[in-house]
């Protein structure tokens, strides 16, 4: 089975634990110690092996995408230098060794994940998206392949409502389908631009747009200070229990700086992960 080689150290368990936390994940499957993701029209599958990863197929199409899928883009090395300096990185970084955040491939289905979360429970979302997926989306084998950004523009707020779907998240999920964005140009801008253009779009606010720089491109500064999981992560571990406002998290990004995508990641993490979690 070919090998894809990721930077040690490198946990595949603790790396993807968030795909088993909230219940299944049709698009992103946990199935039999492996994890399920159609890439190109293809099912591929991806297990813990020495060095990195065994990947099925990979080839040049599949290489890229499993390696960006799989958080490629992040500098383990040179955080985890830096967490020494913090008291709870470094427990954590300890406790989490080896999680390399996974990354999402797509900008619009980054975007669409983002809107399912927005004001309900992760398990509430996870379940009205996997009903998009299967009525809108293909299957491959196990995985499906995430509804295309052309199926769900040809899609009727209606049909959205029926799975799940506020009419407001409907109508945001259409609307981003048919706004025309060009998602590789979108990639080129700096941070605040990139989050100014998403803000202009209806239904999306800072919260989607932050973690859109964060689980999209992986930008080293992104800092989801509105998310609810990182805000009770902050209070717990920095605060004595006491949730800080929004504005309050933002300010302690700087605590984090240059690394408050990571510190985010681990920071969540650490409220459902743990080494061997299943």
């Amino acid at each position: 089975m070919p090998t894809l080689e990721l930077p040690e150290p490198y946990d595949f368990d603790v790396s993807t634990a968030r795909y088993r936390a909230f219940g299944p994940d049709l698009a992103n499957l946990w199935h039999e110690g492996g994890l399920h993701r159609v890439v190109d029209g293809r099912e591929v599958r991806i297990e813990s092996a020495p060095g990195g990863v065994d990947v099925t197929p990979l080839d040049a199409a599949t290489e890229p995408v499993v390696r960006h899928y799989l958080g490629g883009p992040f500098e383990l090395d040179a955080f985890y230098a830096f967490s020494e300096s913090d008291r709870v990185l470094a427990r954590l970084v300890h406790r989490l060794r080896g999680l390399r955040p996974p990354l999402n491939p797509d900008p619009y289905e980054t975007l669409v994940t983002s809107i399912t979360a927005q004001q309900v429970s992760l398990f509430s979302a996870f379940a009205v998206r996997n009903r998009l997926i299967e009525r809108f989306g293909t299957r491959a084998e196990l995985a499906w392949a995430f509804p295309t950004q052309e199926r769900l523009a040809a899609a009727h707020e209606d049909e959205l409502t029926e799975l799940g779907f506020s009419r407001r998240k409907a109508e945001y999920v259409i609307g981003i389908a048919r706004a025309g964005v060009d998602w590789a140009e979108l990639a080129t801008l700096p941070d605040e631009e990139v989050k100014a253009r998403l803000v202009a779009l209806r239904g999306l606010g800072e919260w989607t747009a932050d973690w859109f720089l964060a689980r999209h491109l992986a930008r080293p500064h992104a800092w989801p200070a509105g998310d609810l999981g990182l805000v009770k992560a902050l209070g717990e571990h920095y605060l004595d229990g006491v949730r800080p406002s929004v504005k309050e998290a933002r300010v302690l990004a700087k605590r984090f700086a240059p690394f408050e995508n990571l510190s985010a990641h681990y920071l969540l993490a650490s409220l459902y992960s743990a080494p061997g979690a299943a």
